[in-house]
């Protein structure tokens, strides 16, 4: 499979066995952390495995979904942010660098 073309997606599964999956959209290290973002992909055929996304923090939209990278007993695993403040940085950053580019382009 090339990675040229097409999106990456990724299966994150919670603490209660819930499955999601997330479109991954890029990658970015701001004040010493590694940050990921995704969106969370269309609900198509029907796979009862898959649970649609429900953030429970007043959003009326699921839109771009920012996790850190932290380690757990060594390993890499997606968290939520901290705080409300460090989610505003850190969306800000990511709209800078998915954005860079278009204007450069013109």
């Amino acid at each position: 499979m090339s990675e040229d073309y097409g999106a990456n997606f990724i299966s994150l599964t919670d603490e209660d066995g819930n499955v999601f999956e997330l479109e991954h959209l890029d990658t970015l290290e701001y004040n010493g952390e590694t940050y990921m973002a995704f969106f969370p992909t269309v609900e198509g055929d029907g796979d009862s495995d898959v649970t649609d996304i429900d953030l429970d923090d007043g959003d009326e939209e699921a839109g771009l979904i920012i996790l850190k990278v932290v380690k757990v007993d060594g390993e890499e695993q997606l968290s939520t942010l901290d705080s409300e403040s460090e989610a505003e940085a850190v969306y800000q950053q990511f709209m800078e660098s998915l954005f860079d580019g278009e204007d450069e382009d013109e």
